[in-house]
């Protein structure tokens, strides 16, 4: 009891150096609110209010027909303007489109001639300008065809394609980036909280206390990681009750507490990797650049950002060795799809069994660290 009392008093002196450290804790409030907050709400591959500017030189009514198509959520209000204008609103950036109507377009139309409408584009703002470019064209081509028939025509196919979808029926962007954004931020802090603790006793001296004390490299490593570890665990909890289903109003089809499960299992494997980088480095500025070089791999190739599936195969199999795969794995059945227990369990063991392996290795190089330092 007496060596799980020290590594408990250890771990309250950790928590209450992360309380004087302000710079952490505001780390730690904004990554887990206005963070959340803006990966869910602001994702720059969607059309929305988009700019745009209509040059009407028929003012017929096809041109007003299709003026008229464009309208919120997808595109702002379209405004009209001269076609003297075009060069000098695209170049201050006030339109991302500018739709040019041709004289005559109208006239044409029905003469069955094939007139030209100029698109002009910003394509600095490269998302946009990509999906929208094909919004406009589709747009454009129905209200002409609707416009000719005088009526707006439905194709009758052989086959009909019922969609249902599932988990997400209205295509919501916010309820992937909420959730995504949480378990990115879950390993992103447990890195930086227990690294950052490491080097700040290196820096403050009070390492050298610590080796003159009755306690063992284990008791240390251990202490840091269950008190960063519930410091992350509390906040993703507080995050997912009060900024995703709260302020976001974004569904968690599973149970939180099971979720919350796998993440103190990754919690165990991500903090034993930020002890280890943090006896590789010697100051804050070179765990930064470590730190970045580690984490930017383990989000890009872990699943959450893009499919696996659609990886090279051998980074597929690379990415098996990293606990953020199976996290990744185990927080979108949970929260995306209320997976149970029975679906889970794989990736639960793989956590336990990477963090154990992580926590040896760690717990190795630390023991060679602190036998240098004495």
């Amino acid at each position: 009891m007496q060596w799980w009392k020290t590594i408990f008093r250890l771990g309250v002196k950790e928590l209450w150096s992360l309380w004087r450290d302000p710079a952490m804790l505001v780390l730690i409030v904004y990554t887990f609110t206005v963070s959340i907050y803006t990966a869910a709400t602001a994702m720059p591959d969607t059309l929305h209010n988009a700019p745009i500017a209509i040059v009407d030189e028929d003012r017929s009514a096809l041109s007003g027909r299709v003026a008229a198509a464009f309208f919120p959520p997808r595109f702002a209000p379209p405004h009209q303007i001269d076609i003297h204008d075009v060069d000098p609103a695209l170049d201050a950036g006030r339109y991302t489109f500018v739709l040019n109507i041709p004289a005559n377009f109208q006239r044409d139309v029905l003469a069955g001639h094939q007139p030209v409408v100029q698109l002009n584009v910003d394509a600095t703002r490269m998302s946009q300008a990509f999906t929208g470019s094909g919004y406009i064209q589709q747009m454009v081509s129905d209200e002409v065809n609707t416009f000719v028939r005088r009526y707006r025509a439905v194709d009758g196919l052989p086959v009909e394609l019922a969609l249902r979808l599932r988990f997400n029926p209205a295509l919501e962007r916010a309820w992937f980036g909420a959730l995504n954004e949480i378990i990115n931020i879950i390993t992103m802090l447990a890195i930086i909280l227990t690294g950052a603790a490491l080097i700040r006793e290196r820096e403050h001296g009070t390492i050298e206390h610590l080796l003159v004390m009755p306690v063992t490299p284990s008791q240390i490593m251990l202490s840091k990681i269950w008190s960063m570890g519930l410091v992350v665990l509390l906040a993703s909890g507080l995050s997912l009750a009060f900024v995703v289903q709260g302020a976001l109003q974004v569904p968690v089809q599973g149970s939180v507490t099971l979720f919350l499960t796998g993440a103190a299992l990754h919690l165990f494997a991500m903090t034993s990797m930020g002890i280890f980088m943090a006896t590789l480095a010697r100051s804050m500025p070179q765990f930064g650049l470590l730190f970045v070089l580690v984490l930017l791999p383990l989000q890009m190739l872990s699943g959450g950002t893009t499919p696996r599936e659609s990886m090279p195969e051998i980074v597929q199999h690379l990415m098996l060795a990293a606990p953020t795969t199976h996290f990744v794995q185990l927080g979108q059945a949970i929260l995306f799809r209320g997976a149970g227990v029975d679906v889970v369990w794989p990736q639960f063991l793989a956590l336990l069994l990477i963090g154990t392996l992580f926590f040896v290795i760690a717990l190795g190089r630390f023991r060679r660290t602190l036998s240098q330092m004495a």
